[in-house]
């Protein structure tokens, strides 16, 4: 009995539960039933539109600019270097690292004293050998005065002679008269012969004193010259470095005792690439006469030194790619640089003609950028990427006049429509170089105040603006567009 009664209890319990089950099923189907309903019921999803920031792409010249890093050196150097053996007596007072000179001062001073008395020596010998040649002079002057006069008397003997010959002819004369007249005549010719051979030697003393007054006259310049190297004396206003002497120390011939610069000259050289180098050179190779910026950062200063392209290198090194470039830089240096800096250079390239200047971010990887097109539906664009300039990109073979996306976003590729909003950089480019003007008509005003006014995203300031210039009878082409393209969006 206890087993039915059982048994009963379960089976409805087991129909209690199917019940549930089943009226838990159609409350779900029900739901889903008029879920679908509503659904049925909603608007068909509109298209979103995203707000962009757009500009004008119209065409400009740009200047380039290239960077580079490289090291300031002196073009003007001067080793200080010995040039006489001895002990040093003087020291300018700013001989030290990082010392100043002025042009004309005494850098260093070897001690004279030995020098002197060689100097003196040798003036002396040349004193000597100048007497000599005057000496040899005054002999020879002498001799031949006397060889002169040996000839008239020679002369006077022979017409002796010759009028003793004659008498004789007519029978007046003797011949012991002849004789006599012969032998004094053979005397005369032998004295004759002596004094020329002492004229010959007078002529060849004075040779022999030139040379040796020559000679002479060199060793005294040697001797002055000696001398003078013992001071070294500054032949320009310059800094010292590398500075290795002291008072009292001994040097030697060609010891170096320093390094003289010329901080008025000064020229930074710095690499740039194979590509880089074309840019700013000739077809032959010979650098532009480009401007160049050299600039060091010193703590939160900047220092800058203008200058010009100066001169490539002569080689292009081992191991190293590109060129080396040297720039000249202005005689006019702040004081603050010094050769070893490590300076950020900047050259003005030549100005390109016809191109435009947009964002970096305006670009994807490939070099393509958005246009808005009809219906202010995106399209893309490929351009020529010219130059990279910091936060900006130049580039070619844009199409002008359009209206590009200045900062790309994930979201946005061609075909997405999107409400243009011209950005205020860009809108206040547009109010300083505004092309052509357009004169305006009254219901044309009106209309453009009224959506200057509307437009609530639009900056107080630039809102002013806008209103001060559509006040005029004439107004900038390019206000116009932004004023336009705001209206539109809006």
């Amino acid at each position: 009995m206890r087993f039915v009664t059982r048994s009963l209890v379960g089976l409805a319990l087991f129909v209690v539960t199917l019940g549930l089950l089943g009226m838990a099923v159609q409350s779900v189907r029900g739901a889903l039933a008029e879920r679908e309903a509503a659904a049925g019921q909603r608007r068909p999803a509109t298209e979103r539109v995203f707000s962009v920031n757009v500009a004008r792409l119209g065409p400009e010249t740009v200047r380039p600019t290239l960077v580079a890093y490289g090291d300031l050196r002196s073009a003007v150097q001067l080793e200080l270097r010995a040039a006489a053996e001895g002990t040093l007596l003087e020291l300018a007072p700013g001989f030290r690292d990082g010392g100043r000179v002025l042009a004309g001062e005494t850098i260093f001073r070897i001690d004279p004293a030995e020098f002197e008395a060689e100097l003196a020596l040798a003036e002396s010998d040349l004193e000597d050998a100048r007497a000599e040649e005057e000496e040899a002079r005054i002999g020879l002057r002498l001799a031949r005065e006397e060889l002169a006069a040996s000839e008239r008397q020679q002369a006077l003997r022979q017409q002796a002679l010759d009028r003793a010959q004659s008498l004789q002819g007519r029978g007046v004369g003797t011949a012991a008269d002849i004789e006599t007249a012969q032998l004094a005549l053979a005397a005369s010719d032998q004295i004759l012969t002596g004094l020329r051979r002492e004229v010959a030697e007078g002529e060849a003393r004075i040779n022999r004193a030139e040379i040796a007054r020559r000679r002479a006259a060199i060793a005294r310049d040697e001797a002055a010259r000696m001398l003078a190297n013992t001071r070294a004396v500054a032949p320009f206003d310059g800094l010292l470095a590398d500075v290795d002497a002291v008072l009292g120390r001994r040097v030697s011939v060609n010891e170096k005792l320093g390094l003289l610069l010329d901080p008025a000259a000064l020229e930074v050289a710095f690499r740039v690439s194979n590509a880089e180098f074309v840019r700013i050179s000739k077809p032959s190779g010979d650098l532009l006469p480009l401007d160049v910026e050299a600039s060091l950062r010193l703590g939160g200063e900047e220092v800058s030194v203008p200058g010009r392209l100066d001169r490539t290198g002569a080689a292009s090194g081992s191991g190293q790619s590109g060129r080396l470039v040297y720039a000249r830089l202005s005689p006019e240096v702040p004081g603050p640089l010094r050769p070893g800096d490590f300076l950020t250079v900047r050259v003005s390239e030549p100005p390109l003609a016809d191109v435009a200047l947009v964002p970096a971010a305006a670009l994807d990887p490939a070099g393509r950028i958005l246009l808005v097109g009809e219906d202010d539906r995106l399209e893309v664009a490929a351009v020529r990427i010219l130059r990279r300039q910091g936060n900006d990109v130049v580039i070619g073979g844009a199409p002008f006049g359009r209206l590009y996306v200045t900062a790309r976003q994930p979201q946005l590729s061609s075909g997405v429509r999107v409400k243009p909003v011209m950005g205020e950089a860009a809108a206040a480019r547009a109010g300083r170089d505004g092309g052509a003007l357009v004169p305006l008509s009254p219901e044309m005003r009106t209309r453009l105040l009224a959506a200057v006014e509307r437009d609530a995203g639009l900056a107080p300031e630039l809102k002013a603006q806008f209103l001060s210039v559509l006040a005029a009878e004439q107004v900038p082409q390019a206000i116009l567009e932004r004023i336009e393209a705001g209206a539109r969006g809006g």
